[in-house]
């Protein structure tokens, strides 16, 4: 069961959506067990322009996978992709459906 979640759009450096898109795919941390959901997309008409959407079984267990060191590594070479700050939306995924 979700019960905590967000919707993250970031945006990065000129020319860069492609690596910052591919590093988050590559995310060597996940899967956890307590991330249900995690999807990344990005925008049609802007290619540097990323969303990322996540899903956890609870705010403590988010918050215990982000004190890690492997996912403090991760968000290291995250940062250098990014420009600008990244805008946070509280959202719970509830259902749908992925077909890539």
């Amino acid at each position: 069961m979700i019960s905590h979640g967000f919707h993250a759009t970031m945006t990065a450096q000129p020319g860069r959506g492609d690596e910052l898109v591919a590093l988050l795919l590559d995310a060597p941390s996940l899967p956890v067990d307590d991330c249900v959901v995690f999807l990344v997309g990005r925008s049609a008409a802007d290619p540097d322009v990323v969303h990322v959407t996540e899903g956890w079984t609870s705010r403590e267990a988010h918050g215990r996978f982000f004190e890690s060191e492997a996912a403090q590594a991760f968000v290291a070479k995250l940062q250098p992709l990014l420009t600008g700050e990244s805008v946070y939306t509280d959202e719970v995924p509830v259902g749908g459906k992925a077909v890539l």
